[in-house]
């Protein structure tokens, strides 16, 4: 015990020097606006089945979307689950493309229950990611070139990402309805600097722009599921959960400035503003799932989220409404296989089909993607190995001017899940 104690505090000190402080290096121009790209919640697990996860119950698993989940914890049980990810993506427009990449600690989860049905669960997950780099250069010889403006360079950068710490728990109100509720801590830095500099650097003004958003505060989760059971361990799980629309206190800075070769930076705007007026909207998810005991589950989730209604700090205008549609599938051949390692394992397919919450040069943003992951068992317990690949594409239309991003995810996590307090009479 005083073992497994020393291992999980040094996984954790490690895992929260990266998730509080890290951010993912890959490209997106998109990340320019609101809150940047928001990533995809859900352990690795959820996202090999393309996101699924509101409906979702295992007693090894954590589906933090739906904290009524957390009461299917095994009595006297551990759960921690901590992932890394690889992320590459390409961008295109027209006949120009570019790639980036970057490894990445992606979340950490742990779990436990407090009593037969009553499950607490806790961890650092991802929201969004403001990273990317942009630059361009026009000389007399480009089409683009205008003589009244002259030869010049730009470069516009993003740095930063917001994060959700969470608790929250889980309990069984009867044999079949479950409810839960999550608290959320909201909490990032995200910076944006654009640069303007034209050739003739003596007798012209050049123009430089930054930009500092922080945003912190506390929201809330609330869960439901209910789970009719059937004959020969088959089942049907419906869930529903919801996170309320919250105003964030927020700290906003703009400058903007101008300079040439012989003078200072001379001000021509300035914005700082500290508040609670960043607004971020509820988010519903509804779920369904169906299938049969430790052999295959198969489901359907809804979400949606009123992001028009959104107030973000110098992003106004940048945000639609969402719906988006996820949905998988898990297979195990047979759980308990004495003889087959292959057929111990779990296979998992997935889709998602969505809406991006970004309006960029009037439309909106649209997103489709395919998954597909693998949990591998390991030797004499109930832990394993969670592996998942997703595509993702997100486009608009070269007629308002979008690119678009293609987005190639490989991800692993180690699920460990073990009676940690019962008290063994023979070692």
């Amino acid at each position: 015990m005083r073992n497994k104690l020393i291992i999980l505090l040094t996984v954790i000190l490690f895992s929260l020097t990266f998730t509080t402080n890290g951010q993912k290096l890959v490209n997106s121009p998109f990340s320019r606006f609101n809150i940047g790209s928001l990533d995809p919640s859900g352990s690795f697990k959820s996202q090999g089945m393309g996101g699924l996860s509101v409906s979702m119950r295992d007693n090894s698993s954590i589906f933090y979307s739906n904290p009524a989940s957390y009461s299917s914890f095994d009595t006297l049980s551990f759960i921690f689950d901590f992932g890394i990810d690889y992320a590459k993506a390409k961008l295109t427009e027209g006949a120009s493309s570019y790639s980036s990449q970057d490894m990445n600690f992606d979340h950490l989860l742990l779990g436990f229950p407090l009593a037969k049905g009553w499950g607490f669960a806790a961890g650092i997950v991802p929201l969004s990611n403001g990273y990317y780099r942009m630059s361009e250069s026009v000389l007399k010889t480009d089409p683009g070139y205008n003589a009244l403006v002259g030869e010049y360079n730009t470069q516009h950068n993003g740095d930063g990402s917001l994060t959700n710490a969470f608790l929250g728990t889980g309990v069984k109100l009867t044999r079949n309805l479950s409810v839960g509720i999550n608290m959320k801590i909201l909490f990032g830095k995200l910076q944006r600097t654009n640069q303007f500099e034209f050739t003739d650097f003596n007798n012209v003004y050049n123009n430089n722009t930054t930009e500092m958003l922080q945003l912190g505060g506390i929201n809330f989760d609330y869960g439901l599921q209910y789970t009719i059971p059937f004959k020969n361990k088959t089942f049907i799980n419906a869930g529903v959960s919801l996170t309320s629309g919250k105003n964030y206190k927020s700290n906003y800075e703009y400058l903007q400035s101008r300079y040439t070769a012989y003078t200072s930076k001379d001000t021509i705007s300035y914005v700082s503003e500290n508040s609670k007026s960043a607004f971020i909207p509820g988010t519903l998810r509804l779920g369904v799932s169906f299938g049969k005991l430790n052999k295959f589950t198969a489901g359907l989730d809804f979400i949606s989220t009123k992001w028009s209604k959104s107030k973000i700090p110098g992003s106004s205008g940048y945000a639609a409404d969402t719906k988006s549609f996820l949905f998988g599938l898990e297979f195990i051949p047979d759980k308990y296989s004495n003889y087959s390692f292959l057929k111990r394992m779990e296979y998992r397919l997935g889709g998602h089909v969505e809406d991006n919450y970004l309006i960029v040069n009037g439309e909106q943003v649209k997103e489709v993607g395919a998954s597909f992951g693998i949990g591998i068992p390991m030797r004499r317990t109930s832990s394993k190995t969670n592996l998942f690949f997703d595509f993702t594409r997100k486009s608009g239309s070269a007629v308002n001017n979008l690119h678009t991003e293609n987005y190639y995810t490989f991800g692993i996590s180690l699920n460990l899940y073990d009676n940690w307090f019962i008290k063994r009479k023979y070692d």
